[in-house]
């Protein structure tokens, strides 16, 4: 349920609730959440149930165009071709991924002078331009303008 938030928000959430609540009402208040969040779920599930029962096999028939619908919205041009084209084997793509990955300047790879190990010669970077001093104005580039 709470898939998308880690332990360092939960950690978070669990202090801010202590500082808020107190000790003495923070036990009282993750009881009562809990048991919200219980019969929260219980209702949806007997609401899934109760479609299920009075839809019989229709239910079923509804289900799988949205099924179908979730699938579509993991789709992106990667996947598509993976199970399209490849058959669910991406390890072809993979190996383009290694090749396109570029290294940082600065990092241990790159010995700093802009070279890097990728295989594609030196990269030079531009220079650093001094800023500009009170009233100057910036140089104009016609291309951009």
């Amino acid at each position: 349920m709470f898939s998308n938030i880690g332990w360092g928000e939960m950690l978070i959430l669990l202090v801010a609730a202590l500082v808020i609540l107190g000790p003495e009402r923070l036990p009282g208040a993750v009881r009562w959440t809990a048991h919200a969040l219980k019969q929260a779920r219980d209702y949806a599930t007997g609401a899934s149930q109760q479609l299920r029962n009075e839809l019989g096999p229709e239910f079923d028939e509804i289900r799988k165009p949205l099924e179908q619908l979730n699938e579509l919205r993991g789709m992106n041009p990667r996947s598509m071709v993976t199970k399209h084209l490849l058959d669910g084997d991406d390890s072809i793509l993979n190996s383009f991924t290694d090749l396109t990955k570029f290294d940082k300047p600065g990092s241990s790879a790159n010995s700093g002078n802009g070279s890097s190990n990728s295989g594609y010669g030196p990269i030079s970077m531009p220079a650093e331009q001094k800023p500009l001093e009170r009233n100057e104005r910036p140089p104009v580039d016609p291309d951009a303008t």
